[in-house]
């Protein structure tokens, strides 16, 4: 059994969405694993969220084209959390928890405190927003 193989049988036995080729290192060598989710994002079994960052795929009902399983919404913290990034909850998102706002947050804001991230995480022109505690 190739490495490609292994890991979509993996991937499919796999609870989690989200993927890093760290998780996978015990199939082969790094490059080996790279290429492979590679040939993996490219017959739709997997997408890519960012640098290193893949999630389950499923055809998407209008076009037929991949998309992730579930919304960058739910993706995007756990990708996140994978990479070792502590999370809390937006300004927006606790103003209205609170009740101090009515107005439902919109957009994908997640606060990662005093912690300084480059990396963009998202699909299809959709992409994670970063806040400062």
């Amino acid at each position: 059994m190739n490495i490609t193989s292994r890991i979509k049988r993996s991937v499919a036995r796999s609870k989690g969405a989200v993927f890093r080729p760290k998780d996978f290192e015990s199939f082969g060598s790094d490059a080996s694993v790279k290429r492979a989710l590679r040939e993996l994002v490219d017959t739709g079994g997997l997408v890519r969220l960012g640098v290193g960052v893949y999630a389950k795929a499923k055809p998407s009902v209008l076009s037929g084209k991949p998309i992730p399983i579930s919304p960058l919404e739910v993706l995007g913290p756990q990708a996140l959390q994978k990479l070792g990034v502590e999370l809390r909850e937006s300004r927006q998102t606790h103003d209205y928890n609170t009740g101090r706002s009515t107005q439902v947050p919109t957009g994908i804001v997640v606060n990662v405190g005093r912690r300084r991230i480059t990396r963009r995480i998202g699909f299809n022109g959709k992409f994670l927003q970063y806040e400062h505690a």
